[in-house]
């Protein structure tokens, strides 16, 4: 279900969520621009395994170990993508979404919470891979700025239960309300985390349990960072 657009208007032009889109993009481009996608995702991605090793080496001899300490992955991880869906898929939640957490929380420290968000959805799955997988999966790097979009949903979730959200459902759009448009995002990865626990080959890649944190980061501090109510959803008429 692809969201797109939702009826929340904002009081303010959300200046830092471009900023993030912005910024997630020049990252992306630099990152096809240069030498290739693998290169940066193996060099400036985040390894569970540095916290608790050994790491292994790439499964490509011509693709760079993670040079960086495990904190510096954790945060440059947080701008990389692997695939133009990937970012595009991951832009377009955080514009839709992320608007009007900002609007409710201010600028800058909406900032410093999505940040923050991003790291307690590190710190998830970091847990979950280290106590259930081998070190081939806690070599793998960890990218993609979901974990941080994932608070933005928790909190929109909690801000905005009952807001419409314009969304295709194969190709054909349905207005959908939030709580259980969200609802259902949070269920599906929570499932999917815990099938591919057991289930490693079936995950994708997808780092499921960092979408959960970083929900469950955003819904149990939204209302400790928030500096004024939300807007009311349009009218429907």
């Amino acid at each position: 279900m692809l969201p797109i657009r939702d009826d929340v208007p904002t009081r303010r032009f959300p200046i830092v969520t471009l900023g993030l889109i912005a910024a997630n993009t020049i990252v992306f481009v630099w990152e096809i621009g240069g030498t290739s996608l693998d290169h940066d995702v193996f060099k400036y991605g985040f390894y569970p395994c540095k916290l608790d090793g050994p790491c292994l080496p790439p499964p490509d001899p011509s693709l760079p170990a993670g040079t960086l300490s495990w904190w510096e992955g954790a945060f440059t991880s947080m701008f990389l993508h692997g695939s133009w869906s990937h970012i595009f898929g991951n832009m377009l939640f955080l514009w839709i979404f992320g608007n009007n957490v900002e609007d409710v929380i201010g600028r800058f420290r909406f900032l410093a919470w999505y940040l923050a968000g991003g790291l307690a959805a590190t710190a998830t799955q970091t847990f979950v891979t280290l106590s259930f997988a081998d070190a081939e999966a806690a070599s793998v790097p960890n990218i993609g700025a979901s974990g941080a979009i994932s608070a933005v949903l928790g909190a929109y979730l909690l801000l905005y239960p009952t807001a419409r959200v314009l969304t295709l459902v194969a190709w054909f759009p349905f207005e959908i309300p939030a709580f259980l448009y969200l609802g259902f995002w949070f269920l599906f990865q929570l499932w999917s985390g815990s099938y591919s626990v057991m289930n490693p080959e079936a995950g994708g890649g997808v780092a499921f349990f960092a979408h959960v944190g970083g929900f469950v980061f955003g819904a149990a501090t939204i209302y400790l960072v928030a500096q004024r109510r939300p807007r009311p959803p349009r009218p429907a008429y």
